[in-house]
């Protein structure tokens, strides 16, 4: 059999409206583009895009099966490369697989993920692990924004909080200050009350013992305004060393913070992101090796542990040339 004219059939396909195409030519053509294969897809995609339109109810997956012999979710593969590929020499070049994979990634992204990749060169696994790659990476990317927004906010809110306390702790060696001030003018009176008589007698008042019982009850008095003082003392020392571990706590968490925010920045640019990815399977791949380089190593002949060596070496090496 001679070679399908595809140009022929693609311009049939386009150019004929379908009041005027029957069931049998449709039928015909998709034979056609199976048999000439490579951008004959999007032809394929179109024949039953239409023809699913033109049959009745209930005849649509008998035909399939009967007629052109296709799985209905063949089909459906072929209708949506159909719809969403519009390039016939790219999808010839990438085949059905590869095309459908690609359909995974935002048509506004595809063209820049082929120009990125050597996608025509690629297995359909290959090409699969790459998307796969990109969007755990992009994953990250977002988790890690979100994280730099959260910690940007807590960073703010901290920066808000060390301002109050800074305030707090001001006040609180302030009245400190003053406790301690009026506990010692209280101690220098006690003291000085203790040493001389208290002036409480007038000149018709000559009893000893009513001289003695008041200046009793002022050293008693002072006594308890010093007390209260020292307690007064005592309370504000406990404020300011609370406020000062509060404030230390807090600076301490601003820096994790800060930390943890400039982390989260950098972790939210997608090619750090993807170096991560790749870079965290490197380390598996890494891993899962040196386990066989161990295994092989417990043999009696040593040949394929030299070998292995020499291979891991090789591969460092190549590694290593990465980061000139």
């Amino acid at each position: 059999m001679s070679k399908p004219d595809l140009g022929r059939i693609i311009a049939q396909t386009m150019a004929k409206p379908a009041e005027d195409r029957t069931i049998e030519a449709i039928t015909g053509e998709i034979l056609d583009a199976k048999r000439a294969g490579g951008e004959a897809i999007l032809t394929i995609g179109r024949c039953l895009i239409e023809a699913k339109d033109m049959l009745p109810h209930g005849e649509w997956l008998p035909w399939l099966n009967e007629r052109v012999e296709f799985s209905e979710r063949t089909a459906r593969n072929f209708m949506r490369l159909a719809r969403e590929w519009t390039n016939r020499q790219t999808l010839a070049d990438l085949g059905a697989s590869k095309a459908l994979t690609l359909l995974a990634l935002p048509a506004e992204e595809r063209e820049q993920f082929m120009e990125d990749h050597d996608v025509i060169d690629m297995s359909a696994r290959q090409l699969e692990k790459a998307i796969r790659e990109r969007d755990e990476a992009r994953k990250a990317a977002e988790e890690a924004k979100a994280e730099a927004n959260t910690a940007e906010q807590a960073r703010a809110k901290m920066a808000e909080d060390m301002a109050l306390l800074n305030a707090r702790l001001t006040g609180a060696r302030e009245d400190r200050e003053r406790a301690l001030h009026d506990a010692a003018k209280l101690e220098e009176e006690l003291a000085e009350l203790k040493n001389r008589p208290v002036d409480v007698a007038v000149e018709t008042v000559a009893d000893p013992e009513a001289l003695e019982k008041a200046r009793a009850e002022a050293v008693a008095e002072m006594q308890a305004k010093l007390d209260r003082a020292k307690e007064r003392q005592k309370k504000a020392e406990a404020q300011a060393k609370e406020a000062q571990d509060a404030l230390e706590r807090t600076q301490a968490q601003l820096q994790d913070s800060e930390r943890a925010r400039k982390n989260a920045v950098l972790a939210s640019d997608e090619d750090m992101a993807t170096f991560q990815v790749l870079f965290q399977q490197a380390q598996d791949q890494a891993n899962k090796m040196r386990g066989i380089l161990l295994k092989l190593r417990g043999r009696a002949d040593q040949t394929a542990a030299q070998g292995v060596e020499k291979a891991l070496r090789a591969l460092a090496e190549v590694i290593g040339r990465c980061a000139e």
